[in-house]
């Protein structure tokens, strides 16, 4: 997805009047707001954020494709397959997502009072509801699989393997494709919203009870992803932190390497999750909910602002997720280490003790599946 730029509120200003007379095409959601609206249409913003992006996800995805080569025999390779599928699933949502926006941006595009719902705007809606839902989903499983492999080592070893994480994957991508195609079966529609480059779930006008069940289930997945994930990742971070304090009492229980930095990406990816989700999520719930109750008057700028901005925070979810990847490494916390420290070498630094534990568990995981 992309964010949308900045755009005139003064110029959105709704004529109830005419808009009452305007009948509804069936099936075909009106977009409401004039025809000679003063949006925005420099894509320059909107295009260095797509390059951004781009960019980002694809300097990590050959991070993360180099680590899961050299350690596919590893217990590390089932979180790197489930995390070089988050950022591919990123740069394709930016590369999809964003070109359809700039398209709009470009073509001026604006959508008027008496635009319908276009076969560009129901493929830009379901874009956004498939590559909104993916991460989420995909960041809840990477952490419940973290926190079996941290709790529970041994069945982790036992049940988890390439073939099954590969399943996983293609159910996730399955149930969020699901989630997007529902509109074309009449449950919910997509619209263009302010400034009418940007499509998503009808939320604003005309709402109905499907609009509502269909908002329910997409923000309520989300969320409960969100929570999951919250859960996953509260319980191996405690558990980290107590084998680390009792390294002095059973040096064999102390934290694993590869496990805290694991641990340490899941945590960046669930508050960046957290922050640029939640907005969205909840704002889409709030705005469905008054909008279904009864006509929204003066409130409705105030609400298509909200949505506005959700929507921005969510763009930058998939520029956020890369950097954890990226910045999160023991290559580039090393250097930090010793940035910060000012010593050149890592002899009985933490660093080294991490070092030494995980090529000593690789090796141990490797000879137990040989």
């Amino acid at each position: 997805m992309l964010a949308v730029q900045h755009w005139n509120s003064s110029a959105l200003d709704v004529d109830e009047r005419f808009s009452n007379q305007t009948q509804q095409v069936p099936g075909m959601a009106l977009v409401p707001y004039r025809e000679n609206q003063n949006t925005t249409t420099n894509p320059t913003a909107a295009g260095l954020s797509m390059t951004l992006g781009i960019i980002s996800n694809i300097i990590a995805l050959i991070i993360l494709a180099k680590a899961y080569a050299r350690l596919r025999k590893r217990s590390k390779a089932t979180f790197l397959l489930f995390a070089s599928s988050l950022v591919a699933t990123d740069l394709a949502g930016h590369g999809i997502a964003g070109a359809l926006v700039l398209r709009l941006y470009i073509s001026g595009t604006t959508g008027g009072l008496n635009s319908q719902s276009d076969a560009t705007c129901q493929f830009l809606g379901g874009s956004m509801v498939f590559f909104g839902l993916c991460p989420l989903f995909l960041g809840c499983i990477m952490a419940a699989e973290r926190c079996m492999g941290v709790t529970r080592p041994l069945l982790h070893a036992r049940m988890i393997c390439t073939v099954h994480t590969k399943i996983v994957l293609v159910m996730i991508w399955l149930l969020a494709l699901s989630v997007a195609l529902l509109p074309f079966f009449h449950l919910g529609t997509y619209t263009y919203q302010s400034p009418g480059t940007w499509c998503f779930i009808n939320v604003l006008d005309n709402t109905s009870i499907t609009d509502v069940i269909f908002v329910l289930l997409f923000s309520g997945l989300g969320l409960a992803a969100l929570a999951v994930a919250l859960v996953c990742n509260t319980i191996s971070g405690v558990t980290l932190v107590i084998a680390r304090l009792r390294k002095n009492k059973c040096p064999r229980r102390s934290a694993k390497s590869h496990d805290i930095e694991m641990v340490a990406q899941l945590l960046g990816i669930m508050i960046a999750s957290c922050i640029c989700w939640s907005p969205l999520l909840i704002f889409g719930l709030i705005s469905v909910i008054r909008s279904y109750s009864g006509p929204m008057g003066d409130d409705l700028e105030t609400y298509r602002t909200l949505m506005v901005t959700g929507v921005r925070l969510a763009s930058w979810n998939q520029i956020l997720d890369p950097w954890v990847y990226i910045l999160l490494r023991r290559a580039v916390l090393k250097k930090i280490y010793r940035i910060t420290t000012g010593r050149s070498d890592l002899k009985g630094s933490t660093f080294r003790r991490w070092e030494i534990s995980s090529f000593q568990n690789s090796m141990k995981s490797v000879i137990n599946r040989s």
